[in-house]
């Protein structure tokens, strides 16, 4: 008897360990079903298009009709035929494992001033270049600057090197729209200078296109970054 309650013990252990072990794998797996959008499900769709499994418009939504297309591709490649693409579905229909996806990052709020910064500089976007510009009807680069910021209520010097030795220093890891970024072009030290826009890009007046955003990671302008300043 008593042996028996002892492997009986041994035994529900076991099985806890196990479920315990399974629980959290099964609850993180991603899966895309009805009712889902986004570029992963347009993706989908035009591999079921490119397999022959449907012949629909790629609008990015996971709707009933796609889930019978999935249906169709399970069915043929041997699979539960869910109508949802799991991992298993996915790594047959891409010939690759499906990407995790991490859990959003909680993003620190963007102050007030900054927004009406960016805001007030896109409504520039498309505004010719003007050597010396500093006003609505072309700008320079520094000038630019200097005029989004006088109408959100921030007075600051006229070039970009003086620009730069104003305000607080930032790494730029740590932009934030509203942020001044600075580069060294046709002379040395800062001789241009943009505003961060968010998202790795910023909105500057460029000598070739005029007002316009351009990512800080293209080769150009990350072989010359030179710092970033803080101003509000």
């Amino acid at each position: 008897m008593i042996k028996n309650v002892r492997m009986f013990i041994v035994l529900m252990a076991f099985l806890g360990i196990v479920f315990l072990a399974y629980i959290p794998a099964y609850a993180a797996e991603r899966v895309y079903s009805i009712g889902d959008e986004g570029l992963v499900v347009a993706q989908i769709q035009l591999k079921l298009n490119q397999f022959g499994y449907s012949k629909r418009v790629i609008n990015g939504k996971f709707d009933k009709d796609m889930s019978k297309a999935i249906k169709e591709f399970q069915k043929k490649n041997n699979l539960q035929q869910t109508g949802v693409v799991d991992k298993v579905t996915y790594k047959i229909l891409f010939d690759t494992d499906m990407p995790e996806i991490k859990a959003p990052q909680q993003q620190k709020a963007i102050p007030a001033k900054s927004t009406g910064v960016t805001k007030t500089a896109s409504k520039y976007l498309g505004t010719p270049y003007r050597f010396g510009g500093a006003g609505p009807g072309g700008f320079d680069c520094s000038g630019f600057v200097m005029y989004v910021f006088d109408k959100n209520g921030k007075k600051l010097p006229r070039t970009a090197d003086v620009q730069f030795t104003v305000g607080r220093k930032i790494d730029r890891v740590g932009l934030t729209p509203g942020d001044l970024v600075f580069f060294t072009t046709y002379a040395p030290g800062a001789s241009h200078v943009g505003i961060y826009y968010g998202d790795g890009k910023f909105i500057h007046a460029s000598s070739s296109r005029g007002v316009m955003i351009s990512k800080l990671d293209e080769s150009y302008w990350k072989a010359r970054y030179l710092g970033a300043k803080r101003v509000l």
